[in-house]
């Protein structure tokens, strides 16, 4: 996998959750312990292992949600076949003797849309709803990613920027650097590792922003997808060496910022400091998404 590529991978993800930290980790074990996946490559559940992990206690009681899934997925225009194919699974009945029950094998779709008509009363249930939707967003992404427009993809990306940033802040305490004046430092040794000596103030001025002005929010999908690359990959990094000090945290974040500008580099990449501020702000273009959004709505 390329740089590009990986950059596209990591920029894909989405998550619009209100469910803490602990419960999204939660439903993601749920779920991705009884994933499967074919001899193609494609990822797949079984109706019964859904069926135990949203706590129904006996199959016929998940039926009728599979059936109102099914009905949703044919009113969809999809093809059921390839979403409720049957199936089989061999299950135990006593004495260790087993046997062949009928089933289905879900893609994910399927596994969303069971969930959205299953026992909205049970907690496992919106943990469900919220994985699968997720999911289910990410592959609408990866798929769609190159006809997405410049202001899409920079929406997408900055979104994602400001989640691993909140992971590479506790990455950063994890590894001494807790009061704000440090994590300024740490900051600034990423970006001078990324933009060849420049720091913060430095990027700050050659896009001609204003104090108050954060510079991701004037960022091209390009620039921002470089920075998303040098966030998480610093807080891996940091993570499985268990750095403990500041100047170590902030060493791992220079060389990993310089890493990502010789990838660049030898990709034939522009240079972040020499790619164009686009004329929009963020911000600006999420103004315009919500008045367009309310625009629409008024209409229907």
């Amino acid at each position: 996998m390329d740089f590009n590529d990986r950059l596209k991978e990591i920029s894909d993800r989405v998550q619009h959750t209100s469910l803490s930290d602990e419960q999204i980790e939660y439903s993601e074990t749920i779920f991705e312990n009884i994933k499967h996946i074919n001899e193609y490559g494609q990822e797949f559940w079984y109706a019964r292992e859904l069926q135990k992990a949203l706590e129904y206690t006996e199959y016929n009681k998940f039926v009728p949600a599979i059936n109102r899934a099914i009905k949703a997925c044919e009113q969809s225009g999809n093809d059921i076949s390839i979403h409720f194919a049957q199936a089989s699974e061999m299950l135990q009945i006593g004495n260790g003797a087993k046997r062949n029950f009928p089933s289905y094998k879900l893609s994910r779709y399927a596994c969303y849309l069971i969930v959205m008509n299953g026992d909205s009363r049970k907690q496992v249930i919106a943990l469900g709803q919220t994985y699968f939707a997720v999911k289910t967003r990410q592959q609408e992404l990866i798929e769609n990613y190159n006809q997405l427009s410049e202001d899409r993809k920079r929406l997408a990306i900055r979104h994602e920027m400001k989640e691993h940033n909140k992971s590479l802040v506790e990455a950063a305490q994890g590894a001494g650097v807790i009061e704000p004046k440090d994590f300024a430092i740490f900051q600034n040794k990423g970006y001078q590792g990324l933009y060849g000596g420049l720091g913060q103030k430095d990027i700050h001025s050659r896009k001609g922003l204003k104090k108050s002005q954060n510079i991701l929010d004037h960022m091209g999908s390009t620039e921002l997808a470089a920075n998303l690359f040098r966030a998480t990959q610093t807080d891996e990094k940091l993570r499985n060496d268990n750095v403990q000090t500041k100047s170590e945290a902030n060493k791992v974040h220079y060389e990993v910022g310089k890493a990502v500008r010789q990838t660049i580099k030898e990709l034939g990449g522009t240079m972040p400091e020499d790619l164009p501020t686009p004329e929009k702000s963020i911000k600006q273009i999420e103004r315009e998404e919500a008045k367009r959004l309310k625009q629409i709505n008024t209409i229907e």
